[in-house]
């Protein structure tokens, strides 16, 4: 039976949700309203969308590392929130999100909501994502999601202030015992505490480096002082001023955050730990996540939100 776009429309008016889901839910009930309304009903969808316009900034990093350590996933589950984030029934639905993460082959977000979701394979996991939202009863949102495999070493993690922020790293190494593992996670707490932008400065492109050369360069000029110094000065303010730079926002060359001398370096650490156990250690890389980063919070008064609720608004 074909579908027609009236008959989408007045299901979308009926129930919230989105126009490909009620075409679905018709096409799968030959056009029968009724059944249409009850599928997106049971599928959560209905009252999904009536949320969806809600903004989720809120909620939750975690990570899942497999069990020979080789393979590591982090994930972002959003809620509206901090009361439902701390919600036993959201971290155990977010614990359950890091493990069809652990294990999928999408590449992105998108297809990864329209894989099959594996507590429920009558479901896609964007289907499952919208059962949950009518369960607890705001809108969620799985944000975002990255993988580290590492076959010569392992991928280690951490979570900080209970899920605020989770960190992988990628330990390329041929010796893992508890003395490389823990200097891995002391450099995983590095990252969650200092927030770098870049491994190391190779990863850094010349465009980036030579942007902010003319910042400097422009500033040094503004300045009255600064700008009468010759040219060879200027140039080595600021090549200092990059150097320094690069230092706070290149993970190995970062000073060490538990360094006794305070000068030692990340890169240091790494070296250090590696001579002492007889390894070759090499920290290839690292994922941040810090919840609701990037995220315009809705900023309303506690009051007036009372208020309006009390209004019946």
């Amino acid at each position: 039976m074909a579908i027609t776009a009236g008959q989408v429309k007045e299901l979308r008016e009926m129930t919230g949700a989105g126009m490909m889901d009620c075409k679905k839910a018709l096409t799968a009930t030959d056009g029968d309203m009724d059944k249409a309304v009850e599928f997106l009903r049971e599928k959560g969808l209905a009252t999904a969308q009536k949320k969806a316009s809600r903004i989720a900034a809120e909620g939750l990093c975690r990570t899942l590392v497999s069990e020979d350590g080789k393979k590591a996933v982090v994930v972002e589950v959003n809620a509206e929130t901090d009361f439902v984030a701390k919600n036993e029934k959201f971290q155990t639905y977010v614990a359950d999100v890091a493990a069809q993460a652990l294990n999928t082959n999408a590449a992105d977000i998108e297809a990864f909501m329209e894989e099959p979701w594996a507590l429920d394979t009558t479901k896609t996991v964007k289907e499952a994502l919208a059962g949950q939202i009518a369960v607890i009863g705001e809108n969620m949102n799985i944000r975002r999601f990255d993988k580290i495999v590492e076959e010569n070493g392992f991928v280690a993690s951490y979570i900080h202030m209970g899920g605020k922020i989770g960190v992988l790293v990628d330990v390329e190494t041929d010796v893992v015992n508890d003395a490389v593992k823990e200097m891995a996670k002391n450099i995983a707490m590095q990252v969650a505490a200092l927030k770098p932008l870049y491994t190391n400065r190779s990863e850094i492109s010349e465009e980036y480096i030579a942007h902010e050369k003319e910042i400097l360069l422009a500033q040094i000029k503004n300045d009255p002082k600064e700008s009468q110094k010759p040219e060879k000065v200027i140039e080595g303010m600021i090549n200092g001023r990059i150097n320094k730079e690069l230092k706070e926002i290149c993970l190995l060359d970062q000073v060490y955050v538990k360094a006794e001398d305070g000068k030692q370096t990340v890169s240091k650490y790494v070296e250090e730990v590696a001579k002492a156990e007889g390894a070759r250690i090499n920290v290839k890389g690292f994922v941040r996540y810090e919840t609701g980063e990037g995220i315009e919070k809705k900023q309303e008064n506690f009051a007036e939100e009372v208020a309006k609720q009390m209004a019946g608004n």
